[in-house]
């Protein structure tokens, strides 16, 4: 499992969103961006889905994932 508490672009609350972790500043869970993806969505599609999250946000997730992995 990943440690999103690391990640700047994300935030967890208990009280929002049933206590998912969210792209910062939204109330988007980080999960919406790797169940597009893994149904074949780009990353500029998500975008135009969720308009709350920046590209910024996107590819710091995207990176804090890779990096999990690659120090698991």
């Amino acid at each position: 499992m990943l440690d999103w508490s690391t990640c700047p672009v994300v935030e967890w609350n208990p009280q929002r969103v049933s206590g998912a972790w969210l792209f910062k500043g939204t109330r988007i869970p980080v999960k919406a961006l790797f169940e597009n993806l893994e149904e074949g969505a780009t990353i500029d599609e998500f975008l135009a889905w969720f308009p709350g999250v920046t590209r910024d946000q996107a590819l710091a997730v995207l990176n804090h994932a890779e990096k999990s992995l690659i120090s698991a």
